[in-house]
């Protein structure tokens, strides 16, 4: 069930930003299909970010310390744009069309993600009873 989470709630965040910002384009000829590959663009992120995102910030650590953080907003924004980059390599029909709507759409999945993971956390949960 943890895993099914852990991939469901970012393709779900990815679909709340598709629908706020008009460059992240997603097609498909069905809901099935869309659905299809927002869990596969959601694998693709889960992947880029385990593996790039700690690189990132260890090489990059005074720009985190010296900008207070807001260096990450891009850095995601720019793994998010990775990600459609990749998608389009391995003809999946995801695709942002610049970098400001990867930038917002990075914010929104953030965002989504951490209010999906407030209401969905195990821990929380079992706390609660």
């Amino acid at each position: 069930m943890k895993l099914l989470l852990r991939i469901l709630v970012p393709a779900v965040a990815l679909w709340v930003a598709h629908l706020a910002i008009s460059g992240i384009e997603l097609t498909g000829h069905s809901d099935a299909k869309k659905a299809e590959t927002l869990v596969i663009i959601a694998l693709i992120f889960g992947v880029v970010n385990a593996v790039l995102k700690p690189i990132i910030k260890t090489i990059g650590c005074f720009l985190y310390v010296l900008t207070l953080g807001l260096i990450g907003l891009v850095v995601n924004g720019l793994l998010l744009w990775l990600c459609s980059w990749i998608a389009g390599k391995l003809s999946v029909p995801f695709h942002i069309t610049g970098f400001a709507a990867a930038f917002w759409g990075a914010i929104i999945v953030g965002i989504v993600g951490w209010l999906l993971n407030l209401v969905f956390d195990d821990r929380r949960a079992a706390a609660r009873h």
